[in-house]
C-alpha cells in the first residue's frame, strides 16, 4: 500500500508545484515558497533512497539542497521521486538498513514513513496552488495519526510537554475505535490506542481532517473540554528536519 501511496501522492506534488509556479508561497508553511518544498522533499527522498538501495547502517547526512529552480528543479524532483519509488519496489524483504522509528522492519519503514512525508508535502503544494485538495484514504490517515502520535512524538526530541500530567484524546469518527489517549507531563508524551478514562481535551473528527489537523496542516476538528491543550499541540508539535 504505502509504495502506491507514494508514487501517487509524489505524481500530486510535483502537479501541483508546477501549476502554483516554484515562487509562490505555500499557505500551509509559513516562510516557504513552492521551490523551498521542492527542494526539502527533493533531498529527503535522495536521503531516504540511500538508505533503501546502499543498505547503510549508521545514519547519514542529507545530501544537500540544490541551486536549481523552475521546470528544472520539478523534473529534479520528479526523478528523484521515481528513484525511491523504484528502490523501495525493488528492495528486498530482508533489507537490513539504519531506520530511526520503530517498524516491522527497515523497509516497512521506509515505505510508510516516506508515504507519509510525500502526502504531507502534497498538501503543502496543493495549498500553494489553491483549489480542492486531494483527499485521503481513511486507513492510510489513521495510521499516519499512529506514527506521529506513537511513535514521533514518543522520542525524547518532542516538545509538546505540560508541567502537570494532562491529558489529550483523539478520536476519529471513521472507522469506529479509532481512539488515541496522549498522556502529558514533564517527560515525552505516551500514547496508547484506548479511550481509557477521563481526558482534559478530546479532538474529534474524520481521521483525514485529524491528519492534516494534527500535522499543522489544517484547522483543528471539534475540540472539546480545556482548549489550552489543542493550542499547545499546535504550537509545539512541529517535526522539523535537524
Amino acid at each position: 500500500m504505502f509504495v502506491q501511496v507514494l508514487r501517487t501522492e509524489g505524481t500530486l506534488l510535483a502537479t501541483a508545484a508546477e501549476a502554483a509556479g516554484t515562487g509562490a508561497k505555500v499557505p500551509t508553511c509559513p516562510g516557504w515558497q513552492v521551490r523551498d518544498l521542492l527542494r526539502h522533499t527533493g533531498m529527503v527522498h535522495r536521503w531516504a533512497t540511500a538508505f533503501v538501495s546502499e543498505g547503510h547502517t549508521g545514519p547519514r547526512p542529507d545530501g544537500g539542497l540544490p541551486e536549481l529552480d523552475g521546470t528544472a528543479l520539478v523534473a529534479w524532483f520528479r526523478e528523484g521521486h521515481e528513484q525511491l519509488v523504484d528502490a523501495l519496489a525493488d528492495a528486498s524483504p530482508d533489507l537490513r538498513c539504519w531506520h530511526f522509528l520503530p517498524a516491522p522492519s527497515p523497509l516497512a519503514f521506509w515505505a510508510r514513513r516516506q508515504a507519509h512525508e510525500t502526502t504531507v508535502h502534497r498538501i503543502d503544494a496543493e495549498s500553494a496552488r489553491g483549489g480542492d485538495p486531494t483527499g485521503i484514504g481513511v486507513d492510510f490517515a489513521v495510521d499516519g495519526i499512529d506514527e506521529l502520535l506513537c511513535a514521533f512524538h514518543a522520542r525524547p526530541k518532542s516538545a509538546v510537554r505540560t508541567e502537570v500530567p494532562r491529558t489529550l484524546r483523539v478520536r476519529a469518527t471513521d472507522p469506529p475505535g479509532s481512539v488515541w489517549t496522549v498522556r502529558l507531563s514533564a517527560e515525552p508524551p505516551v500514547t496508547e490506542r484506548d479511550d481509557a478514562g477521563n481526558a482534559d481535551c478530546e479532538l474529534n473528527g474524520p481521521a483525514a481532517q485529524l491528519y492534516s489537523a494534527l500535522w499543522n496542516r489544517g484547522p483543528l476538528p471539534e475540540v472539546t473540554g480545556d482548549a489550552s491543550l489543542a493550542a499547545l499541540w499546535r504550537a509545539r508539535s512541529g517535526v522539523t528536519w535537524n
